[in-house]
């Protein structure tokens, strides 16, 4: 029962630090814009992700039962606790180095790791590719839900803040700057409230995903049986056949207000890429990425697809800054970005599975 608290603590942990390193998704753009203040942009980021959060568990669902075959290998505490610490390990190197890495990848990498050497080398633990019959974005499995999303849902951002951003150069081609600017920093507040929100509905469940299956592992074995009465609301029923478990309530709010705080605290280190040495930016430019990144953010939560906000955001930055001209962006930042998305999943996977083998032969 002790163990199960650990991890309940080490995905909090992990969400909190998730709050203040994913802050620059949803707050950079405005913040370079001067729009808002630093503190009124977390303050407005924060509230955000708070309402997100609660909203929906479809990719909380994804993370507790889409990926790892529970079948092939026992979910124990210990597996969840190295596969939290070796996303935290990345994201807090990645934070460090103010680059904007992906926590939902970072998460996933560890999770895929800590299984994997858990199961003794059986790579079909991994549930690599479930196609279904009706549409791709129905199939379960690391391929469907993280593979092609990480690479078409930043294509995606992108083509939309190019798209997006040229029809606004289009409509106030002839406006007065200081009147475009003056309204677009009015709209702005909207767009970086959409991405928060968008932003807490697609990152807070993967914590949830996480501590539901802890639960359900937990309960699979017995570990829950003998609870007392007050803490009853600790069991997870298994899920019947074809049906997925519902994620308790206190596991949404104990999440939610975990990632605000961790919101509260701010990432300026990544702010600082993302809204001021990639490409500057105007009230415009902002909303046209902020716009665009949460239209694909939101698509991709309603399919239970767990994207990373960080890919999305920047990539519709990228697209906004095409916009006006290809040598506006700083490519060599980019760069440094991209190499970051390449390395999170096998670092983060890397750091997981040592970790779990270390707590293998310590065991024995």
């Amino acid at each position: 029962m002790a163990l199960i608290l650990v991890v309940i603590l080490v995905a909090l942990t992990f969400e909190f630090i998730n709050g203040f390193h994913d802050t620059a998704n949803s707050i950079a753009t405005v913040v370079s814009t001067k729009v808002l203040t630093p503190r009124q942009a977390i303050l407005l980021a924060a509230s955000t992700n708070l309402i997100g959060a609660l909203w929906g568990t479809a990719v909380a669902k994804t993370i507790s039962s889409g990926l790892i075959d529970a079948e092939r290998v026992s979910i124990t505490s210990g597996v969840i606790i190295c596969a939290l610490l070796g996303a935290i390990f990345w994201n807090l190197i990645t934070w460090w180095a103010g680059l904007p890495s992906s926590s939902s990848h970072a998460l996933i990498g560890g999770l895929c790791g800590s299984a994997l050497a858990a199961s003794h080398h059986d790579w079909k633990v991994i549930v690599w590719a479930q196609p279904s019959s009706k549409h791709w974005w129905l199939g379960k499995g690391l391929l469907w839900k993280v593979l092609v999303p990480m690479v078409t849902s930043p294509i995606a951002g992108l083509i939309l803040g190019f798209i997006v951003m040229g029809l606004l150069y289009v409509v106030f081609q002839n406006a007065r700057p200081l009147r475009v600017n003056r309204f677009f920093g009015v709209a702005q507040m909207f767009s970086a409230g959409a991405m928060g929100l968008m932003h807490g509905t697609n990152d807070a469940q993967k914590t949830m995903g996480i501590i539901a299956l802890t639960l359900l592992g937990a309960t699979k074995v017995g570990q829950l049986s003998d609870l007392p009465a007050w803490l009853s609301f600790l069991y997870t029923p298994e899920p019947k056949v074809h049906q997925d478990f519902e994620i308790a309530l206190w596991i949404k709010v104990t999440c939610a207000l975990t990632m605000a705080a961790g919101t509260a605290v701010g990432g300026w280190r990544i702010i600082r890429t993302l809204g001021h040495r990639m490409v500057k930016l105007h009230p415009i430019n902002g909303f046209a990425a902020e716009t665009s990144s949460a239209a694909v953010i939101a698509v991709a939560t309603q399919l239970g697809i767990p994207v990373s906000t960080t890919h999305n955001i920047s990539a519709a930055i990228m697209g906004v800054g095409a916009a006006k001209r290809l040598n506006a962006i700083r490519w060599s930042v980019v760069e440094r970005i991209l190499w970051a998305w390449v390395f999170t999943i096998p670092v983060s996977a890397t750091a997981g599975y040592l970790l779990q083998r270390g707590s293998n032969l310590f065991k024995h």
